[in-house]
């Protein structure tokens, strides 16, 4: 596989696949976020690899060669500091130029902060919304709070440590004072997952507070889907010759609801209906 993204530990360095190591170990050429922090794990399983550091601010230019190196029919894996590379971290701009450009490439399942704090908040996991970090600018923020204010799923943010406190203020201020979570250190020996209000989660948080932050924050209650229509969506778009599936999708977005519910709701008139066929017979 001449691309491959190989996620690696966001703490604890035994977090890693076999395969992500198998891979690692016959690459050509990794791409690392920061060289020094890949290092430290290279050096635990005994990886010795050409590296070549791809970050935020040379994303671009070595973007460039990388693919060069594609091209050449090389092995490139790209790893970040930490979790999975392309998520809030530099590799997403070389894989879709990659895919762009006809190479093969491949993502490998592994470690990421996402999902245990979606699942340690102890708010509802399913549908949520992932920003990664907020904007950096305060209006820019302001503007994306507020756009997400009737959001009725659960949200997760990527926060810097010495942000945290400003930015679950300005989410308060927003969204009101709503429940939520803050999971740090995630596999770390200091992992740690506040739970409460906004304003508690502030409260308890501590002024020199340290280490990978994820901050999730439950839906506006009562916002809900759109229900009222939905149901006549999907049922017009059946009988125009769309597919359940399509016409699970199509209404979903339409209407503002899960597309599983739609999906629900059409297999079971679907069940309904044949067998008031059958009665009839």
């Amino acid at each position: 596989m001449p691309l491959t993204l190989v996620p690696t530990p966001v703490g604890n360095l035994e977090d890693i696949t076999l395969r992500a190591l198998r891979v690692l170990r016959e690459a050509d050429l990794i791409a690392c976020e920061d060289t020094r922090t890949s290092g430290a794990l290279f050096r635990r399983y005994g990886i010795a690899r050409p590296l070549l550091s791809l970050h935020l601010h040379n994303e671009r230019e070595r973007t460039e060669r990388l693919l060069t190196a594609l091209a050449e029919g090389k092995h490139v894996a790209v790893v970040s500091d930490a979790g999975t590379p392309g998520i809030s971290d530099p590799g997403w701009l070389l894989l879709r130029d990659a895919l762009t450009a006809g190479y093969k490439a491949d993502v490998l399942p592994g470690p990421s902060a996402l999902i245990p704090a979606v699942l340690l908040s102890g708010l509802p996991p399913h549908p949520f919304l992932f920003y990664g970090f907020p904007p950096e600018k305060l209006g820019q923020r302001k503007k994306l709070f507020a756009s997400l204010e009737a959001q009725p799923y659960t949200m997760v943010f990527y926060v810097s440590p010495h942000k945290a406190r400003r930015q679950i203020a300005e989410t308060r201020e927003a969204w009101g004072d709503r429940r939520a979570a803050l999971v740090r250190e995630i596999s770390k020996i200091y992992q740690e997952a506040l739970r409460g209000t906004l304003s508690e989660i502030s409260e308890r948080l501590a002024q020199s507070v340290k280490g990978e932050m994820t901050l999730v924050v439950e839906g506006r209650e009562g916002a809900g889907p759109r229900h009222k229509d939905w149901k006549e969506v999907a049922e017009e778009l059946l009988t125009g010759g769309f597919s359940a599936r399509d016409a699970a999708r199509e209404a979903a977005e339409r209407c503002g609801v899960s597309k599983n519910i739609v999906k629900e709701f059409l297999l079971r008139r679907h069940a309904e209906n044949s067998l008031g066929e059958t009665l009839g017979k």
